[in-house]
């Protein structure tokens, strides 16, 4: 809860009354298209996340960037892309998450990218593998202004981290994490606020106990426990937690497995907020990882033109309707 109540302050810190009265905005008019059914926008996103590239140094078996499986083109986020939405944003934009697929400090100016979203008064996210948090990364990394870092760790031990962690070494995440808890406390530095994200699995759900341990040990800020999206969940897999807990999916009775949460016809996100692709397209959530519903391109077009267009209506109108006809949504826990 200490952590929350420090990130919560510093996020209200970038706040404005401009950026208070859009979330507003947004917020009544999901509610009113709810009960009409139509889709009203009344505000431009609030939220976004922005892939600096799709490259990885990991091969995670339940990831497109790990798998190499991407039918969308791959490549690396342009600064002048970049700038180009923070600066068509920033007015109402209250957090950015630099991230959708891919390992984000591989793209060579990514502190940068940073520092010109803080400057622009935009609180700012990011997760990695951890492999990156070099001495001279750290560095970067609190001077950029960030305040949020997620460092994924699904194991405690090699053997279990790198069983989901494919071509991982837990070694180096774990000397790159004290690198960087230490270096904070010799600066006297309270951001970025490090938070150790563990997604749970059948393999490594064992581990949680010894984790809560071992996290408080070396000082992060907060642990997370995530539950895990499953490729082909229907057939099961040994990858889903025993305790349901953790898990996303349950058994359907008949040897078969479903989500645990029933698919309703809403969606939050639809109103809240938005994905950019490496290459500038908006999508509509961070589900839709091969970019099958490209909204808009900002190149091409303005943020707000995208936004309102007949396309993205029509999709949030199909999700009022029946969300079940929409593929990207058949996993998902919204």
């Amino acid at each position: 809860m200490k952590n929350k109540w420090i990130t919560f302050r510093e996020f209200f810190y970038y706040l404005s009354l401009k950026k208070l009265g859009n979330y507003l905005l947004l917020f009544c008019s999901f509610y009113w298209s709810r009960v009409i059914k139509k889709p009203r926008i009344w505000g431009l996103p609030t939220t976004l996340s922005i892939e600096p590239t799709t490259s990885c140094n990991l091969r995670c078996p339940e990831c497109p960037s790990g798998l190499r499986s991407f039918t969308r083109p791959t490549g690396m986020l342009e600064e002048q892309v970049f700038r180009q939405i923070i600066d068509q944003t920033k007015d109402h934009l209250t957090y950015l998450h630099l991230y959708f697929q891919g390992e984000p400090f591989l793209h060579p100016n990514f502190p940068e990218l940073i520092s010109y979203a803080d400057k622009s008064g935009i609180f700012t996210s990011t997760s990695t593998n951890g492999h990156y948090l070099t001495k001279k990364n750290v560095g970067a990394i609190i001077d950029s202004g960030l305040k949020q870092l997620i460092v994924s760790m699904d194991g405690i031990t090699q053997e279990i981290y790198q069983d989901y962690r494919v071509g991982g070494k837990l070694a180096k995440v774990e000397e790159g994490l004290f690198e960087l808890i230490h270096r904070k406390r010799e600066l006297k530095k309270r951001f970025p606020r490090i938070i150790l994200q563990f997604l749970v699995t059948g393999k490594n759900e064992h581990q949680i106990p010894e984790l809560k341990i071992w996290a408080k040990n070396i000082g992060v800020d907060e642990l997370q426990l995530k539950t895990t999206q499953i490729y082909g969940f229907e057939n099961g897999s040994e990858l889903i937690p025993q305790n349901t807990q953790y898990s996303r999916y349950i058994p359907n009775g008949n040897g078969t497995w479903k989500l645990k949460k029933e698919i309703q016809n809403k969606c939050w996100r639809m109103w809240q907020g938005a994905v950019f692709t490496w290459d500038g397209k908006l999508l509509p959530c961070c589900f839709d990882k091969d970019g099958q519903h490209v909204m808009g391109k900002i190149q091409e077009n303005h943020l707000k033109d995208i936004w309102n267009n007949n396309a993205y209506n029509a999709f949030r109108k199909q999700l009022l309707n029946d969300r079940t006809q929409i593929e990207i949504c058949k996993n998902c826990t919204e």
